[in-house]
Parts: C-alpha cells; sequence; structure tokens
C-alpha cells in the first residue's frame, strides 16, 4: 500500500483516523550518548504523511547527533523479503532489514543520516535517507515503522481508536529531502549519460549529500559540465512524475533498476524525470525540476576502493551554504584587517610567524632545560631524590634534563602541565629503582607508562598527588640505605 506521503509528498497535513494504540517501548540514544529506553505507545492510523521506516526508507524521528556523516560497517542482506528486527544498539536502533540477497557496505546508523534500501532501485546498494518530523493532534511522533501495509507511529501520549486526528509534517525538512532526492536522480542520470559513471549508492547528510560513483577519479572538467547541465535542466523547468505500474507492463523493462525480489507482490512505483530519466524508487520528491532551484557540486573526493564520491547541495541547501560561507568570511575580514581576496594569503603569514615563534620557543626551552640540569647538579641537596615540576614543558624538556644532570645515583622526578590536572611525568635513576618505582608512580598519579634503562616516563591524570609520589620516593632510599 502507498501512503499519502508517497501519493502526495506536497501534502502538509492532512486528517485520519486512529485505528489501534497499543503500549510500546523505544530504544533510542540521549542526547550524552547513553541509551534509552522510551516508554509509549505504538499508534496505528489508516494512512499517514510521516514516511515509515524499512521498505525503503527510515523513520519519522531520531535525534540530530544521530545525522553525521561517517564511518561504515558491513551489513549482510539474506534472501527473502520479510521484516526482520534486528537487536537495539548504539550503532542499530531497532532498524528493519529487509532481506535482498547480497552484502553491501553502508556507513553506521549512528554516523549517518537513516539508511534507505530501495529494492527497486537502480543504484542496488543502501540509500541513505533522514527521516520526517510530524504530529499526530499536536502530539509529537518519535519513530515511525513500516509493519507490512500499515505504520507504526511511537508516541509518548496515547491516541484512542476511531478517533479523528490531524497529522502534520515538518514542511521545512520535508521539502530539503525532496530536493536533496530529486537532485541525486538527476545528477546520477546525467553522470551516466554525459559520461558513462553509474552512481552505485548515496548518501543524505545533515548539511550535504554524498553520490558514489563507480570510477576511481572524475575530473574537474567532468564536475563542471554535469553541475552546468544538471542547471540547464533545472531552469527547462522539466515535470517530475510518480506512477505506478503493473507488474507485467513492458515499460518496466525500460526502467532503471536492478530487478525485483523473487516474492514481490503489487504494483511498481516509478519516479521519471521527463526526457531523462524513469527509476524504481519509493521515496518523497519534487514534482517539477524548477523546484529544486539550483544545485552545487562542491567537489569531488576518494572513496572505498575504486570509487569516487561527489558531494553535492540542491535547493535551499545552497542557500543555507551561501549565507553561512559569507558568515566566515565577514568574520574572517575582522579578524584578518584585510579583504576576502586576501583572506589566503594573510592565513599563510600568520602560519609561518606562528611556526617560527614556537620553534624560537622551543630553543629557548632546551636552552632552559641544560640551565636547570646544571642548578640542580650543582646544588648543594643533589642526591637522594630531586623533585621539578613546570607548567610549561614536553617530554624533550624532561629528557634534556635528564640527560644532562646524569642522574644515575640520584631519583630524579620532573612533571610538566597542570599542577593539580593532567600532565607528563619521567622517572630517571638507577635502572632497578626506576624498574621498581615506574609502574608504583604512574597508578599514584592515575596515569600509565613505559620506560626502560633508568627511565619511566608517561601521562598522568592527578597531577595534585606529586607529593604522594616523592615520599613513595624518599621511602624507597631511606630503605636501601638502611639496608646498606
Amino acid at each position: 500500500m502507498a501512503f499519502r506521503c508517497q501519493r502526495d509528498s506536497y501534502a502538509r497535513e492532512f486528517t485520519t483516523t486512529v485505528v489501534s494504540c497499543r503500549p510500546a517501548e523505544l530504544h533510542t540514544e540521549g542526547s550524552n550518548g547513553k541509551k534509552e529506553v522510551l516508554s509509549g505507545f505504538q499508534v496505528v492510523l489508516e494512512d499517514t504523511l510521516l514516511f515509515p521506516e524499512g521498505g525503503g526508507q527510515f523513520n519519522s524521528s531520531s535525534s540530530e547527533e544521530d545525522r553525521m556523516e561517517g564511518g561504515r560497517k558491513i551489513l549482510t542482506i539474506l534472501e527473502t523479503v520479510e521484516r526482520e528486527e534486528s537487536k537495539p544498539s548504539s550503532e542499530n536502533q531497532n532498524i528493519q532489514v529487509f532481506r535482498v540477497k547480497r552484502t553491501e557496505t553502508v556507513p553506521s546508523w549512528n554516523k549517518m543520516d537513516h539508511l534507505t534500501w530501495h529494492c527497486l532501485s537502480p543504484l542496488g546498494n543502501l540509500r541513505f535517507w533522514p527521516d520526517d518530523r510530524g504530529t499526530i493532534n499536536d502530539i509529537s511522533v518519535l519513530r515511525v515503522t513500516r509493519r507490512g501495509t500499515q505504520a507504526d507511529h511511537f508516541t509518548q501520549t496515547p491516541l484512542t481508536p476511531g478517533t479523528e486526528v490531524q497529522v502534520r509534517v515538518d514542511w521545512e525538512r520535508r521539502f530539503d529531502h525532496m530536493q536533496q532526492h530529486s537532485g541525486q536522480h538527476l545528477i546520477t542520470a546525467v553522470a551516466d549519460d554525459l559520461f558513462g559513471l553509474k552512481t552505485t549508492s548515496w548518501e543524505l547528510g545533515r548539511l550535504r549529500s554524498v553520490i558514489e560513483l563507480d570510477s576511481p577519479s572524475v575530473t574537474a572538467e567532468q564536475v563542471a559540465a554535469i553541475e552546468r547541465s544538471v542547471n540547464e535542466k533545472i531552469r527547462d523547468r522539466l515535470p517530475v512524475n510518480v506512477r505506478e505500474l503493473s507488474l507485467d507492463d513492458p515499460e518496466v523493462e525500460q526502467v532503471r533498476g536492478r530487478g525485483l525480489p523473487d516474492d514481490h507482490a503489487g504494483p511498481i512505483r516509478v519516479v521519471t524525470i521527463q526526457n531523462i530519466d524513469s527509476n524504481m524508487c519509493c521515496g518523497t520528491h519534487v514534482s517539477n525540476l524548477s523546484d529544486l532551484q539550483v544545485i552545487k557540486i562542491l567537489g569531488t573526493e576518494k572513496g572505498k576502493k575504486n570509487k569516487t564520491n561527489l558531494i553535492f547541495l540542491a535547493g535551499n541547501r545552497v542557500l543555507k551554504w551561501m549565507e553561512r560561507s559569507h558568515g566566515i568570511e565577514k568574520a574572517l575580514t575582522a579578524l584578518l584587517k584585510c579583504g576576502a581576496e586576501d583572506h589566503v594569503e594573510a592565513v599563510k603569514k600568520l602560519q609561518n610567524s606562528s611556526k617560527l615563534l614556537q620553534k624560537n620557543n622551543l630553543n629557548l626551552l632546551r636552552d632552559l632545560a641544560v640551565h636547570i640540569a646544571h642548578s640542580l647538579r650543582s646544588s648543594p641537596d643533589w642526591g637522594g631524590v630531586i623533585t621539578l615540576h613546570r607548567k610549561d614543558g614536553d617530554s624533550e624538556f624532561m629528557n634534556i634534563i635528564a640527560n644532562e644532570t646524569g642522574s644515575e645515583e640520584t631519583l630524579l622526578f620532573l612533571t610538566v602541565g597542570d599542577e593539580k590536572g593532567a600532565g607528563l611525568f619521567l622517572l630517571a635513576g638507577p635502572a632497578e629503582a626506576v624498574e621498581t618505582l615506574g609502574p608504583r608512580v604512574a597508578e599514584v598519579l592515575e596515569g600509565k607508562g613505559a620506560g626502560k634503562k633508568g627511565r619511566f616516563q608517561g601521562k598522568a591524570t592527578k597531577m595534585s598527588r606529586r607529593a604522594e609520589v616523592q615520599a613513595l620516593l624518599q621511602d624507597y632510599v631511606s630503605t636501601q640505605s638502611a639496608e646498606e
């Protein structure tokens, strides 16, 4: 069954009837990254404006933190088209997998906009589709899940079966997804037509979208030609039509696709851009390319093996990108005291100055380490246990001091960093003593370290416990002297 959101992607609200409402739980991830279990209700409506997860597209709600472009994982797609609910986890929250007979590489759920698997897609691979947002009688819907021919809407407020309800979709978000999705169809068709560049998958990200092309490289000239062509077609105001074809319709053979599951039943949904492309797809789309406004291809980057990722924006995202870029440009102009055309050169000069200052600072720090080492060595207090802490410094600074003092018979305990927080430490002295005391020093400072040949150094989280280390070292030296 096609839902209202599929029959009319432009519908913003409509009235329907509650069919059922039952208690349920939703496994999700909170803003702090911890797993949460929400108590609520699964509400079934006669129809819905909110695209459900499963069967082609993920649901109508999930945390913004989950929508980030990122890593990949392997998902094994098996053989029938039966719904399979997987166990919730930080990467896979009640995901419904449709089995379609292959193994695909897909972005991790917690780093990507939500999964869309178009069984009828020309891409064949998994697609990525963020969810709608919406309400039922002003009650927020936190997730929508396809179950057979109906959709379960998870809410935290019950709704009475038999009552009429008003369903509203977050239109700004929905229209954005329509623009990106139809933009992807257009770019895919043009890239194939102009250069034979086949799309193997795509990702609809929170800020930008990525089309994976089946080519190890794509030239700047090809990118420019694709961008020029797609924007010409947008200006031509070509219509986009959604139709349902019967399985035995001869036109099905002319439609882009990778074949149907063996037990597919019912009509086939086809999205057609006039004179450009016909594509089996179940998602939401614009009705005319003019609604895309404009497409900007930001460039390409190396994809997985022998693939190239093409990065693009469509519609309002281009305007938002320009607004954000202009804001950054204004801020840099104020900071760098020069026009936008000179920003790069100004930053290069600052980088060179910073490198020079860092080099001079390092040389001074090295000279200071040598001076401190000689002062310690010539001090009447030299011997037994010597401690030194300095806020500024690094491992090299401490090792120079240890090298210059030649502390073979003295326990030298050096630390750098925050006096009460995290920092670095070094213990130098007789090899046997350092081997014994080093791990104990790390334990007291709640840190980790390693060492050999009379040196033990590492990172500490509790520099405030340096006095305890000094007492430990003094006690060791006293014990050794008594035994002698």
